[in-house]
């Protein structure tokens, strides 16, 4: 048995684990996130078991998180952790204001006057969101990003718990536009809803998929086998037929842009965190 928490979407996940019992024998038992709280909650699961740990492998939808339990000392030492594909982050876009000029189309027009309480994006303190909010922060420097930060949520943005959320949303005319995942929006187009996807030019951010191996796993041979197996070409194939990633990026493979400083944004990350919830708190 291998005992898997994961923040990767069921609809995905299950699949695949299931095709490595048939081919291994291993039995997973998975734990998986609630939309509302996006790997936080697991993460913070993590913290609290690290003197008795009950999971053998962390599998993050997101890079932030997983480098975040590196620096804690939650991970084995060596070979710690992988990426295995990647998302994107993109703004959706109701198909019936594509004709519309006041319908934004960038990171910053999401501030405009013209388009208040017609925005949709996931409550910016879990998930992908926090992450991109905090790679932002980087990206735009300090008071650039604070003050975005601030015109975005006095421009009423309709504060949602999760991505798929904000692509409903859009896809009902009840937002014009908003802030989500490639994924999301490919799940959201399959469902029928008139949605287009629009990739950030400006400000592009990538979201890389994690495996990590819990130090003192309980099952420390069975969870390097899941790690070598979700790793696999077969594996991303799958992930990118379904709409669950756009492509292969190891940890290794450069995928720009944007450059992010991970280890100055992990040692900031409470910093900004704070921030987003004395700027977002609702």
């Amino acid at each position: 048995m291998v005992i898997v928490y994961t923040s990767q979407d069921q609809i995905y996940a299950e699949p695949i684990f299931a095709e490595f019992t048939k081919q291994t024998g291993i039995k997973v038992r998975a734990a998986y996130d609630s939309e509302a709280v996006k790997t936080v909650g697991l993460v913070n699961r993590l913290i609290a078991e690290k003197n008795h740990p009950q999971c053998d492998l962390f599998w993050n939808n997101e890079e932030l998180r997983t480098r975040q339990l590196e620096k804690q000392g939650l991970l084995r030492q060596t070979n710690s952790w992988e990426s295995f594909g990647f998302r994107k982050r993109q703004l959706v876009i109701n198909t019936n204001q594509l004709k519309n000029p006041n319908c934004p189309r960038t990171l910053l027009a999401l501030t405009n006057e013209v388009c208040r309480g017609k925005v949709a994006l996931a409550y910016p303190l879990f998930g992908t969101t926090a992450t991109h909010f905090l790679g932002l922060r980087e990206t735009l420097g300090e008071t650039n990003w604070q003050s975005w930060c601030r015109a975005l949520a006095a421009n009423k943005p309709l504060l949602v718990d999760g991505n798929s959320v904000v692509v409903k949303l859009v896809g009902s005319g009840d937002a014009w536009v908003g802030l989500t995942d490639s994924d999301d929006v490919r799940a959201g187009k399959r469902e029928g809803l008139p949605i287009e996807g629009i990739d950030l030019r400006e400000f592009d951010f990538f979201i890389r998929n994690t495996v990590s191996v819990i130090r003192n796993a309980p099952h420390p041979e069975a969870a390097q086998k899941l790690f070598e197996f979700l790793q696999s070409g077969a594996i991303n194939e799958k992930l990118c037929s379904a709409g669950a990633v756009e492509g292969f990026a190891a940890r290794g493979v450069s995928i720009t842009p944007p450059t992010i400083d991970w280890e100055r944004l992990v040692r900031d990350q409470e910093a900004g965190m704070t921030q987003l919830k004395q700027i977002f708190l609702r």
